[in-house]
């Protein structure tokens, strides 16, 4: 009877070690995406691009260096819309703004609420981009079959390390449509 009871509460303790364990890894699983943020944050990993626009900044244009920029732009695979970057790439020197234009098209009968993403390679490039009017700092909405013209505003700073020759900026649009008509 002794050994029964004894292994009765070994198999109790064992129980209550185990749902512990799941309660800890649920709530670190919980806690990792904004820790994650966090660390992107403080390191300037992920190709994160702040998304607040900036006063347009004099700087010292440095002409003695030029930067290649490629502009790429993909769809979530659930976006219905016509997404591209009027220019492909560009040729800009440190401290010198640029504006470009993106082209966006609904292509259904319905309205669209839709936000791009950006994400830079390499990821430290994030923190030398100075962006004063980009349309992805808002979601924007597209009445059916509406076709927009939209501009990001833009200087990489000078103080780029050398090292960087060519700066890749990716956009992707989300459909956000069900998530606005939500709220």
């Amino acid at each position: 009877m002794d050994d029964s009871l004894s292994l009765k509460q070994k198999n109790t303790k064992i129980v209550k070690i185990l749902v512990l364990v799941v309660i800890g890894m649920f709530g670190f699983g919980y806690a990792l995406v904004p820790l994650y943020d966090v660390l992107c944050d403080l390191t300037g990993l992920n190709g994160k691009a702040k998304s607040l626009a900036a006063e347009e900044v004099l700087y010292k244009v440095d002409m003695s260096r030029e930067i290649k920029l490629e502009l790429i732009t993909s769809l979530n695979e659930s976006t219905p819309m016509e997404f591209r970057a009027e220019t492909k790439q560009l040729k800009v020197h440190p401290g010198e703004y640029h504006t470009v234009y993106f082209y966006g098209e609904n292509m259904t009968d319905k309205l669209l609420h839709a936000q791009a993403i950006p994400s830079f390679t390499p990821s430290i490039a994030a923190k030398y981009f100075h962006k004063v009017v980009c349309f992805c700092l808002d979601q924007q909405t597209f009445k059916p079959k509406e076709s927009k013209q939209m501009a990001m505003r833009f200087a990489v700073k000078p103080d780029l390390p050398e090292d960087l020759k060519t700066i890749t900026l990716s956009y992707t649009f989300f459909d956000n449509t069900k998530a606005a008509v939500q709220n």
